[in-house]
This record gives C-alpha cells, sequence and structure tokens, in this order.
C-alpha cells in the first residue's frame, strides 16, 4: 500500500500514553517505529490490567505497527547500538524528564551532531523550561494548573475528573504529532532536523478556546456548571429519563431549540434561548422534570427524524453496536495468534488515496532486538553475549 509516512524511521522511548499515541497514528500511516524499552521491564502500560492474551489491552491498542528494540541505555554499548541507530532515524520522541537524556550522554544536541535531519520530540508535563519543568506529574495535575479541571462539574459541585486524559493525548500526543508532521515539511526545505519541545500543560492551556478568550476580554472569571456548553444553558444539557438513562441535548441554534421546545410542549422557551442565568436554571429545572417523565426510548422515538440534536447518552457497550462507529470502522476486528480474532480501535484520520492500515500487533518486548542488530551488522555471537550481559533482551 501507499503510506504517506513510508520509510520513515522513528525512534520511540515513550512510554504509558502520550508518546505511544503519537507514533501509533505515525506507525498506521506506514512509519517504521522502532519502540526503545528497558531490558526486564519495558513500556510499564505492559503490566495493566486487563490483559489480552499475556500483554495489556491498553498496550495492546497503543502499540500496533511497531518493532521493539530492548537495549540497556545506562550500558556503554548499549548507547553505542542506539548511536548507530540514530544514524538512520528521522525522527526521536521521548517523554523523560528535561535532563535524563543529557545525563545519558543522549541529548539533543549530542544526537543532532550525529544525524542533522534529526527532528527530535520531546513531551513533558510542563515542558523544557520554567518554574515547573522538573516538577513530576500527571494528567489531572496539568489540568488542575490550567484552569480546566476547576470548570469541569455541576454548578455548586466539586471539580469532576474527565473520564479521558485531556492532557495527554489533546495536549501531549495531538500536539507531538502535529509538531513532528511540521517539522518534517520544514526540513524538506531546509534540510535540517530541529528540537520539538512539547508541553502538556501547554497544550491544554491552548484548548481553552471557549473560555479564555472571553476571559480575558471581559476581566470576567467563568464559573463551573455556568459556561455555555458546560452546563450552562438550558440547550445545551444532559437530562436524565425515567428509567434513569440520559438524553444529551445539544439543542444550540434557534432552529434546533425551537423543535426541542415544541416536543416537550414548552413553545414559551423558544424566545428565550439566551435568556440571563437565572432564567436558564429555572428553564433547566422544568425541562429535567418534563424528560424524566419518559424513558429515554420513548423521547428517542418521539425525536425521530426530527432536527434537534437529540442523542441518547451511551455506555460503552452501546457504543460499539452503535451503526455510525461501525459504518466508518472505528472498531475492526484483527487476528491475534491466540485468542483468534479480537476487536481494536480503528483508525480515525481516513485518507482517501493513502489511508492507514493496521499491518502488525502490538510487539513482544525485544521482539525485534536481533533483527535490528543484525541490520546493524552485529553478528549472532555478538547479540548472544549482550543478551547475556543484559544490555538487550528478547
Amino acid at each position: 500500500m501507499n503510506f504517506p509516512l513510508h520509510s520513515l524511521r522513528v525512534l520511540d522511548l515513550s512510554r504509558l500514553l502520550p508518546g505511544p499515541y503519537c507514533t501509533m497514528l505515525l506507525a498506521d500511516f506506514g512509519a517504521e517505529v522502532i519502540k526503545i524499552e528497558e531490558p526486564g521491564l519495558g513500556d510499564y502500560a505492559r503490566l495493566y490490567e486487563p490483559k489480552l492474551g499475556t500483554e495489556s489491552a491498553m498496550f495492546f491498542s497503543l502499540n500496533r505497527n511497531k518493532k521493539s528494540l530492548s537495549l540497556n541505555l545506562k550500558d556503554e554499548r548499549g548507547r553505542a547500538i542506539f548511536l548507530e541507530l540514530v544514524k538512520s532515524a528521522d525522527v526521536l520522541v521521548e517523554s523523560f524528564r528535561p535532563g535524563v537524556m543529557e545525563r545519558l550522554g543522549l541529548g539533543y544536541e549530542t544526537l543532532k551532531a550525529i544525524n542533522p535531519r534529526l527532528i527530535y520530540c520531546a513531551i513533558t508535563g510542563y515542558g523544557q523550561s520554567g518554574p515547573y519543568a522538573h516538577l513530576p506529574g500527571h494528567d489531572i495535575n496539568y489540568l488542575s494548573f490550567t484552569g480546566l479541571l476547576d470548570l469541569q462539574g455541576e454548578r455548586e459541585g466539586k471539580p469532576v475528573i474527565p473520564a479521558v486524559q485531556i492532557a495527554d493525548i489533546d495536549g501531549g500526543a495531538l500536539m507531538a504529532a502535529v509538531g513532528i508532521l511540521l517539522a518534517l515539511q520544514a526540513r524538506q526545505k531546509t534540510g535540517r532536523g530541529q528540537f520539538i519541545d512539547v508541553s502538556m500543560m501547554d497544550g491544554v492551556l491552548s484548548w481553552l478556546e471557549t473560555s479564555l478568550p472571553a476571559f480575558l476580554a471581559s476581566k470576567t472569571l467563568p464559573w463551573r456548571g455556568q459556561l455555555p456548553l458546560s452546563g450552562g444553558l438550558a440547550c445545551y444539557q444532559v437530562y436524565e429519563t425515567a428509567d434513569q438513562r440520559f438524553l444529551a441535548v445539544g439543542a444550540l441554534e434557534h432552529k434546533f431549540w425551537q423543535v426541542f421546545c415544541e416536543e416537550i410542549g414548552r413553545p414559551e422557551y423558544v424566545s428565550r434561548l439566551h435568556a440571563p442565568q437565572e432564567e436558564q436554571e429555572q428553564m433547566k429545572a422544568d425541562i429535567a422534570e418534563i424528560i424524566k417523565s419518559r424513558t429515554q426510548a420513548e423521547w428517542l422515538k418521539r425525536f425521530q427524524g426530527k432536527e434537534a440534536c437529540v442523542t441518547p447518552v451511551k455506555n460503552l457497550e452501546e457504543a460499539l453496536k452503535d451503526p455510525q462507529v461501525n459504518h466508518r470502522e472505528m472498531i475492526v476486528e484483527v487476528e491475534h495468534p491466540e485468542l483468534g480474532l479480537v476487536k481494536q480501535l480503528g483508525i480515525p484520520i481516513k485518507l482517501s488515496e493513502t489511508a492507514g492500515a493496521i499491518r502488525t500487533l502490538a510487539p513482544k518486548r525485544g521482539e525485534h532486538t536481533a533483527e535490528l542488530l543484525a541490520e546493524l551488522g552485529y553478528s549472532s555471537d555478538e547479540i548472544a553475549q549482550l543478551r547475556q550481559d543484559k544490555v538487550i533482551d528478547g
């Protein structure tokens, strides 16, 4: 197949979620991603439950289409192997705290001297500089620092932790993938690589487009549960039904709101779409009582064929059966050597001419170590000695 990133070699030293998600996107579209893992342990995500066969289900999903090289970078021989790989690499992705690679003797300036075309992407919580640069953190911490966590949840309630890792994926993985593609485009013009500094905290802050610009302009602090698109409007709300299920109402435009109000028997609310907050609270309370008078199925039947932006709140099991999800091939089956056909997330970016594909399953730790070392010219005896000395495994 004609993959857009065919012939691109990526060295992936990242673990867990942000880096592996980024490199999964690159691998899905043809990049050769070499996952470099510590002997004896590897990516911590391998340990997560539940397991799919012998591997974590999350690891299995995130690391498809990749190779695994188990390599001890604290050993001089391991570093020498890594430096040989750098000579042929296009991209390097790592997610250590600032200074770790320098302490290993593998910092950007060192690698740049070996391969000036190398694009080096560092994904960290707070970036390479600033007072927080060396602090530890997780998704919840980056959300809390940027004000996003404070805005999550209902009015008068405590902040609610999102069900997906916004900072890891949106602020880290996607920003890194975009940065890498931009740097590759720049390299076509200059012939030189560059350093990409991705801060997950920066990424989260940049996503506050619907609330932060308004605050900068008005100096009015937004309150949890009262932002237009997170609980403040009656027309953009989640309502409970009689059977303890929920409806998502996204009737933001007047034409959708009018249909919604007419269907619930409140035509007098049509003109109050943008009413002040106090009136919004009254409308929400009244609409909540109305919606709770019928089951989810009854409401869905009533709104069937009506353009009101009313949808069911589905659980994951129901989402997997959704006809749109299946039509878009967002859940696909792949052949597992032990379990037969297993379901996996599909590829969200649809290209008409150079589509991505799941070509190989996630690798066992060190599965491709011998193959990659043989490419570098190591003999079978040398590889066996390195394995015995725990410089490599697999």
